[in-house]
């Protein structure tokens, strides 16, 4: 039996300005519909960071629906129903976070904040190879033969990964 569903996946992040935006550009593309991706985060900045939109549209993405936002528009009615959601940063992955609809998969991912030196490419780069890294890893499950707690045992055990270059 094979699982041709879409698999709703938000990465969450404190600012959602740099990692959460890079992890959900980055499954987007290289989900190839299999999955869709969102970003949030708790305390969201006032604009993506410049060069996180950078790399996205490097990737050959428009940038120009790139956006911060707040993880209370995938707490309403009539958000989409997550079947995972991934924290990105150490900030988020301390925070009471809300209960989310559907009893999706949760794990943590952690990956350094580029954006505390935001005119240093080195830390983007380097937080966009770990993503990436770790997106290939979770698009490698066979999903459609795991349950709900194995796939959440794989998906920590992805956040337990260097991906560091």
């Amino acid at each position: 039996m094979t699982d041709s569903r879409t698999f709703n996946t938000l990465f969450l992040c404190t600012g959602n300005s740099a990692r959460s935006q890079m992890a959900e550009a980055l499954l987007n593309h290289l989900g190839q519909g299999r999955f869709r991706a969102y970003s949030a985060g708790s305390h969201p900045a006032a604009a993506v960071q410049p060069l996180a939109a950078e790399l996205i549209a490097a990737l050959g993405l428009p940038a120009a629906y790139l956006r911060t936002k707040s993880w209370d528009e995938f707490d309403m009615p009539g958000a989409p129903v997550m079947d995972f959601v991934i924290t990105v940063c150490d900030n988020a992955a301390g925070e009471a976070c809300p209960v989310w609809a559907g009893h999706p998969v949760l794990a943590h991912w952690g990956v350094p904040d580029p954006a505390r030196t935001p005119d240093d490419p080195k830390g983007f780069r380097d937080a966009w190879i770990t993503l990436r890294r770790r997106i290939e890893l979770l698009l490698a499950l066979p999903l459609d033969k795991l349950d709900h707690l194995a796939r959440e045992q794989e998906l920590r055990a992805i956040g337990q990964q260097g991906g560091q270059p």
